[in-house]
């Protein structure tokens, strides 16, 4: 099994930052992909961003230019800077881990148990 461990959520002010990391830990053999997703109550969870071990990035365009996200391959830690947050920003973040058991084996999806982001004045 595979566990990720969420930290760095929490309340900010418009304009403000937070940094969202996510630790793997677990039996596992690599990890192609992780990333945030963010979900809205009743809504479907949406990607953020995700970043491969490559180091190839993607993100939502209304948070391009204000969020990076960068991995520590050897931590297997995926960090989310969110900078110049508003207020539509204000979401619980799930951190997704995409991992193989095995060299030639499937890809599994695994997630966070969630963080909630507030940006509010």
């Amino acid at each position: 099994q595979v566990q990720l461990v969420e930290s760095g959520g929490g309340s900010v002010q418009p304009g403000g930052s937070l940094r969202l990391s996510c630790a793997a830990s677990g039996s596992f053999f690599s990890i192609d992909a992780m990333g945030w997703y963010r979900q809205a109550p009743g809504k479907q969870r949406e990607l953020v961003a995700d970043i491969t071990s490559g180091g190839t990035t993607n993100f939502l365009d209304s948070v391009k230019g204000r969020f990076t996200i960068s991995r520590d391959n050897a931590k297997n830690t995926v960090y989310l800077q969110m900078n110049s947050l508003k207020p539509e920003d204000t979401f619980v973040y799930y951190c997704n881990a995409r991992v193989r058991r095995s060299v030639t084996g499937p890809v599994f999806s695994y997630w966070g148990q969630g963080t909630q982001v507030t940006v509010s004045s």
